[in-house]
């Protein structure tokens, strides 16, 4: 299963990683998402290619900002 890891800022904590843990891991066809509070990077494992738009989007509601792919 292919990973993309996307930068995303704002984070900060445990509840940061366990937020976006969830919202993203609740998107179809995400198999795994791992978050690097560190780096600012989250990379997540699919089935298929990654839609950027919706990651983004769930990233933006959740309170953070998806800055790109790494």
């Amino acid at each position: 299963m292919p990973a993309t890891t996307y930068a995303v800022s704002g984070m900060s904590c445990g509840h940061c990683k366990a937020t976006l843990t969830k919202v993203i891991g609740a998107l179809t066809g995400v198999s795994g998402v791992e978050v690097d509070l560190g780096s600012g990077h989250v990379t997540v494992t699919s089935a298929a290619e990654p839609d950027d738009d919706v990651i983004a989007e769930v990233v933006d509601e959740a309170g953070y900002e998806l800055t790109g792919r790494v």
